[in-house]
């Protein structure tokens, strides 16, 4: 099962979701019946085929497959030697080979243990191996190997029929109790001894070295992690992990370990280390502590950890303890906001999505269906205005997606709506005030439940101070009229552009918002004027109304309009509005022109428009009549 991100955290880090890494099956893999416990090693190589090497305390290789992480499969042992312990595993894919230390010897074996390890040179008493970053063009890799007080590489070339050639250079003489190595780059060497850190040029001859920084008496042994395929190192001080880059600069922020780690691997974006009996997994830019993974009773030993080898590209991470090998996969980042938005905590999700969208964990056509995830699960919460806000951020969000919290189904425009719930976290769109209606309802089931004790999802902020239902209704409408606003202002589908126009002015009546509409429906618009006509006549919005016919070409109806308003102008029956859609609202009473006058202008600018002379004649009579200036009498001289 998933396990939570967030115990074991440190104060100020917030907890995520289902964490980095989870189970990749029920249990782990048992060693095969006889064999002594692991030992110090264990790697991924860094082949195609997902395979396992494991070393052992007995000398004792162990072959797995790792084709299903949730079932390890055994496939071989190769036995080198009872008394010689495994203390490092080394895949070399350019060479084919697998390099082990045991013992203070260096030996090879072929990648699946087929055939009898043979011994690299006649060298004993190595403390430390390291190998080049690998090279997929190369028939060829190097090593760097601390024997005494000489710092060696080892150049390996793979000749013809499988051969091997095998060149020995000194690079340092006389370097004290070297046992740490990592070869960082293209020739830098870093060495790590009981005193501090070094760093050794592998192209260069004997005596250049840079020492990095010495180590506090007190300090536990050296320990050395390439990262970033390579291209940087975290050398150890205790629990402190400072990343260095080839030159030895300090690069990036250090990582604070919540005890000395026994190993280290790194799984892009992510630190894992192994420590007192528990896995503990860091982010990879910031060093900040993530989840820790339980993995066995304090005091069983030592635990080793893997993954692939460049640390960039692996998915799997394996834990090994003293009987058991397990496996865990890396959580996708999906799958972790996924998580966090099932119990809704939208602000870790929203934060996680932020680093994600950072470090290029997360491709732009799946933030944008995060964002629209979490626009309609805050939508079904009540949070309009942040629901919003996130619909916005969505590139791939279809406006047609909002019009059936709008109208209900079926209309016009229900073909548009695309049948799809996300991942299922909220139920289907429904109308506006069913929206809000159930939202009211499971605001006071947790109500009844904070007032026994029971703890809920739901915002704390509405929890201590409930809203009406008439807030929230004006809410809701004000930020969909926001959302449809930008909308226009997409590249939209004809059938688009009239629902997005149409349902707006829906929006606009709701709120009597008069202006806004007027503006709308005399401006270029893609309303239907079927479905508005009834709404807005029965409503009273017969200006909107005579715009809107204006706007589509229906001359003789929206004429008529005009000439109805002007005649309840003069009868007292309409209140005069005295600025036009547009016009500056600061201009004197003087100025200030009567709604019969204004009705009249309207008409008289269609008249002016229109080639129809049988709709000029009658209506002339009273355009003329209700002009009270020389310029609109002008105007009628013209139309005549």
């Amino acid at each position: 099962p998933a396990r939570r991100i967030g115990h074991g955290i440190p104060a100020g880090a917030l907890p995520r979701g289902p964490g980095a890494l989870r189970d990749a099956g029920p249990g782990g893999a048992g060693l095969p019946p006889g064999l002594d416990a692991p030992h110090g090693p264990l790697r991924r190589p860094l082949r195609a085929e997902p395979l396992l090497y494991l070393g052992t305390g007995g000398g004792k290789l162990l072959l797995f497959s790792l084709a299903t992480p949730s079932s390890p499969e055994f496939l071989r042992l190769l036995p080198i030697g009872a008394t010689r312990p495994v203390s490092a595993i080394l895949p070399l894919p350019s060479v084919a080979r697998v390099l082990v230390l045991a013992d203070g010897m260096l030996l090879l074996a072929d990648p699946l243990l087929a055939r009898p390890v043979r011994r690299l040179g006649s060298l004993r008493g190595v403390a430390a191996v390291a190998a080049s970053p690998p090279a997929s063009s190369q028939s060829s890799c190097s090593l760097a190997v601390a024997v005494g007080k000489r710092l060696l590489v080892l150049d390996l070339a793979l000749r013809e029929a499988d051969e091997l050639e095998v060149q020995t250079r000194e690079i340092a003489a006389g370097v004290e109790g070297i046992s740490a190595l990592a070869w960082v780059g293209e020739d830098s060497v870093f060495a790590g001894t009981a005193s501090g850190y070094s760093l050794f040029s592998s192209s260069g001859g004997a005596g250049q070295r840079t020492d990095i920084f010495t180590l506090p008496e007190s300090a536990g042994a050296p320990r050395i992690r390439p990262l970033s395929g390579g291209q940087e190192v975290m050398l150890l001080v205790d629990n402190v992990g400072v990343v260095v880059d080839q030159s030895g600069q300090p690069v990036g922020s250090s990582f604070v370990f919540n005890s000395r780690p026994d190993c280290i691997v790194e799984v892009f974006p992510y630190v894992v280390v192994a420590a007192e009996s528990k896995v503990d997994v860091y982010r990879r830019r910031n060093g900040v502590h993530l989840q820790t993974v339980p993995i066995a009773r304090r005091g069983t030993g030592v635990l080793t950890v893997a993954s692939d080898g460049d640390g960039s590209g692996g998915e799997v991470v394996v834990v090994a303890t003293a009987y058991k090998v397990f496996c865990y996969r890396k959580v996708s980042a999906v799958e972790q906001i996924k998580a966090l938005l099932r119990i809704k905590s939208y602000t870790e999700a929203i934060s996680l999505l932020e680093e994600f969208e950072s470090d290029g964990e997360i491709s732009n056509d799946m933030i944008s269906f995060v964002h629209a995830q979490l626009g309609f699960l805050l939508f079904f919460d009540l949070r309009f205005e942040d629901a919003v806000n996130h619909f916005l951020l969505s590139e791939t969000m279809q406006p047609a997606e909002i019009f059936p919290f709008i109208m209900r189904d079926p209309n016009r425009w229900s073909d548009l709506v695309p049948r799809k719930r996300y991942w299922g976290l909220h139920p289907p769109p429904k109308p506006l005030e069913e929206v809000i209606d159930d939202g009211l309802v499971t605001l006071q089931r947790a109500l009844f439940l904070k007032k026994a004790g029971v703890d809920t999802v739901v915002d704390e902020d509405f929890l201590s101070n409930p809203p009406t239902r008439a807030d929230l209704l004006e809410l809701a409408i004000r930020n969909i009229i926001r959302y449809l606003c930008v909308s226009r202002e997409k590249s939209l589908s004809p059938a688009e552009m009239e629902g997005v126009d149409t349902l707006l002015m829906y929006l606009y009546r709701a709120l009597d918002l008069v202006d806004d509409m007027e503006k709308l429906a005399s401006s270029q618009n893609s309303c239907v004027v079927d479905e508005l006509e009834s709404l807005l006549d029965n409503s009273g919005h017969l200006r909107t109304l005579a715009f809107l016919y204006g706007s589509k070409g229906m001359c003789s109806q929206a004429v008529a309009i005009w000439r109805i308003l002007a005649r309840n102008y003069s009868t007292g029956l309409w209140k005069d509005r005295p600025n036009l859609p547009g016009t500056d609202s600061q201009e004197t009473s003087a100025d200030k022109k009567s709604g019969e006058e204004i009705a009249a202008i309207e008409a008289s600018k269609i008249l002016q428009a229109t080639s129809d002379q049988d709709l000029v004649l009658e209506h002339l009579g009273w355009v003329c009549a209700s002009c009270c200036g020389p310029d609109l009498i002008v105007s009628c001289f013209i139309i005549l």
